[in-house]
């Protein structure tokens, strides 16, 4: 499995299919407009997952390839990869200020990543029973639109995953007022000195770790 990030909330992942097929699945996790300051994702794609239809979320239009585009809770399948999306909330205030928010869950070469997108409040106990047991949880960390550093951790806690790979947060290329990294790494403790272009692994890369954070570049 391979992930990229293109920033804010922005990742590209490309996996090996299950099943009969032979060509790797590469799919997007909110691709933004150019609003923000950063330059949008661009390439081919065999899907899209948006966790909230917010202009920095859903600009499915910049990839190539029409893509399949999943933005709604519920539970698919793509090449053999199955995923399912969860409702959840994007503040504190059920929604009242921001609307909803889907996390997604994709299991594919035996691991199993989670993406919390926009999520603004704690997660209930049936959430996070179905989140239990992930291997790759990416968290927005920036605060005012999402959970801060703090609500980051302690959720980040409570699931236990094996990689941790912050989101959302201040980069030196956005135009967005929220917090960068560092909030959450002193919050945490041991975050890496050096952020990584890309993060490249197989199941048996990740036996004896355990709440890894990856910071990792802008593509």
């Amino acid at each position: 499995m391979n992930i990229q990030y293109y920033g804010h909330s922005c990742f590209k992942i490309t996996t090996k299919p299950s099943g009969r097929a032979t060509e790797d699945l590469v799919f997007f996790i909110d691709p933004f407009d150019k609003s923000i300051g950063l330059r949008p994702p661009q390439g081919q794609a065999d899907a899209v997952f948006i966790t909230h239809e917010h202009h920095d979320h859903n600009n499915a239009e910049a990839l190539k390839g029409s893509p399949i585009v999943v933005n709604t809770p519920g539970e698919y399948s793509i090449k053999g990869m199955n995923i399912v999306g969860i409702d959840s909330w994007h503040d504190d205030q059920n929604g009242m200020l921001r609307g909803h928010n889907c996390i997604y869950i994709f299991e594919a070469e035996e691991m199993k990543i989670c993406h919390l997108g926009d999520l603004g409040t704690n997660l209930d106990s049936e959430q996070l029973e179905m989140i239990e047991g992930v291997d790759v949880l990416f968290v927005p960390i920036g605060g005012k639109y999402t959970i801060d550093s703090k609500k980051a951790v302690e959720i980040v806690r409570k699931i236990e995953p094996v990689i941790i790979i912050p989101m959302h947060y201040k980069t030196k290329e956005s135009i967005l007022d929220i917090d960068d990294e560092k909030k959450f790494c002193a919050e945490i403790g041991n975050c890496p000195a050096q952020k990584i272009p890309k993060l490249t692994f197989k199941k048996k890369d990740l036996e004896n770790k355990n709440m890894e954070v990856v910071l990792m570049e802008i593509s």
